[in-house]
């Protein structure tokens, strides 16, 4: 196969962001590459033109691949239940939940077969593969059985790519440290280092890379600069804090309640781009201030999320936000929390089949869980109630447990194509519950939306940010500015030689 593997020395050191720039690079040379990730640990979803679930990084892969994202680029999915729990996707459906000790002993043969299978078809279909690691190659008392490093570059047989985050410190510590940790056969495999988030004069650096390279007898390839607001979709919960700690401060204020189970936080990455718009999550009570609109997003565990709102308060600030004129907004979980009542009929959410819960109780709705997940792209427009423009389209995915109800005389949101009515519109947008995730990244929404807090604060209405179009620019920005960093002449070469052997 001819690739190469991409492997960090921590998680969150910028292995997404890179092979996301690569398969753009390479795209752009002509060549037909194709983005894969064995097994991705993360609650931030893909949904594929089929309705099939993978991690969200190879989905935005695939998108700077130029290519139709598959369940083969990300056969195995783990989305957090609990801090024990993981349910497992496999090949973009929703298989059981097990322990992470239950996963390690029951899952590790299943798991290798079908990445086996997955690499199989994308070197059949394609020229050159990019293949992302995860966490650390050198989790001791995990590599007995792992399915997401030095095991898949072996099974792929391709050359490793190490990076480390010279931004975090200790940049030489973590580098040759997990070199000195690696079997023998693994260090070999390894063919150059890249320092990634690197701020300041490159040249004060180069003592450092003459060092390195001596030390460890591995080229460095390329010493990249810290890429500010590269739009790029987050993929875990580390980047929550990299990507949303820098805000300005925006005349309009959106408050983000941060769920401990939080799913597809990407939901709120278009208001970044906003220019008075600050955008800023909510932990405490103490967090919670006097913001214009709260955004309640969505989660993997409805019911524990909803009792950490009320455990920490939240419920009562959010009620006072609404009494106020404040608007809101739930996104899949956080619409099923802004309704009357949850009832988890198959026990999926909590283990506890029948078990109900009381919702914050601002949407006249029921939710009930079922054991069929419902992952699809939707697309529609607004419903005529709404008083909104029909004629404008909408779309997004949907992923998730369960079935809202809405109460007779109750205004829903949009209607689908599919002919159904989705969502719910109530108080002249005040409150607005929806499935619909990426939502906010419909440009003609999301500025109808704030244009509403805008008049709301006596403030003059805005024309439309177009973030879409600016979106792919950014591939093309990203993978020109990492051609320019990277030695791509010794990359190519590493590639064609280790497929030579």
């Amino acid at each position: 196969m001819k690739g190469v593997m991409i492997q960090g020395t921590a998680s969150d050191v910028g292995k997404s962001l890179i092979v996301t720039a690569l398969c753009r690079m390479f795209a752009n040379e002509g060549k037909k590459v194709v983005p894969f990730k064995s097994q991705n640990m993360s609650n931030n979803s893909y949904v594929t033109r089929d309705g099939k679930e993978i991690g969200r990084a190879q989905g935005i892969q695939a998108e700077a691949a130029k290519i139709e994202a598959t369940v083969w680029m990300n056969p195995i999915l783990l989305k957090p239940r609990s801090n024990q729990d993981s349910e497992i996707v496999y090949l973009g459906k929703s298989l059981k939940t097990l322990s992470g000790r239950g996963y390690r002993e029951t899952f590790y043969e299943k798991g290798l077969d079908v990445i086996k299978k997955s690499l199989d078809r994308l070197s059949n279909e394609f020229e050159l593969v990019v293949i992302e690691g995860a966490g650390s190659p050198v989790e001791i008392n995990l590599k007995d059985r792992e399915l997401v490093n030095m095991k898949v570059a072996e099974l792929a047989d391709v050359p490793v790519v190490l990076v480390a985050d010279i931004d975090r410190g200790g940049v030489f510590a973590s580098i040759v440290g997990t070199l000195e940790l690696l079997e023998p056969e693994e260090r070999q495999r390894v063919a150059g280092v890249i320092i990634n988030k690197f701020r300041g004069d490159i040249s004060l650096f180069e003592d450092g890379i003459d060092w390195l390279e001596k030390k460890t007898g591995i080229p460095v390839i390329g010493v990249l600069p810290y890429v500010e607001n590269h739009m790029i979709d987050g993929e875990d919960s580390l980047s929550i804090d990299n990507q949303f700690s820098t805000r300005k401060k925006g005349t309009l204020d959106i408050a983000v309640i941060q769920l401990p189970f939080i799913s597809n936080y990407s939901d709120l990455e278009p208001f970044l781009y906003e220019e008075d718009v600050s955008i800023r999550w909510v932990k405490h009570a103490s967090d919670f201030g006097q913001p214009d609109a709260v955004i309640i997003p969505g989660t993997k565990s409805t019911m524990n999320d909803l009792k950490s709102i009320k455990d920490r308060k939240l419920d009562v600030l959010i009620q006072n936000h609404i009494e106020n004129g404040g608007y809101i907004v739930g996104v899949c979980g956080g619409y099923q929390i802004l309704g009357n009542e949850i009832i988890d009929e198959a026990g999926l959410d909590t283990g506890i089949p029948n078990r109900k819960e009381q919702g914050l109780g601002w949407i006249p709705a029921t939710t009930i869980f079922y054991e069929e997940k419902e992952t699809v792209r939707s697309a529609g427009v607004y419903h005529e109630h709404t008083g909104l423009s029909p004629d404008r389209k909408v779309e997004g995915f949907e992923i998730h447990l369960g079935k809202t109800i809405l109460h007779k005389e109750s205004c829903s949101f949009l209607l689908l194509e599919n002919g159904n009515e989705e969502g719910y519109y109530g108080r002249n947008g005040q409150i607005i519950g929806t499935y619909l995730h990426h939502l906010f990244h419909n440009d003609d929404w999301r500025n109808t939306w704030l244009n509403l807090i805008r008049k709301r604060k006596g403030l003059h209405t805005k024309e439309t940010t177009c973030i879409k179009e600016y979106k792919d620019k950014r591939y093309d920005d990203i993978a020109a500015q990492m051609k320019e960093h990277l030695n791509v002449e010794l990359l190519n070469d590493i590639i064609i030689k280790w497929c030579q052997k």
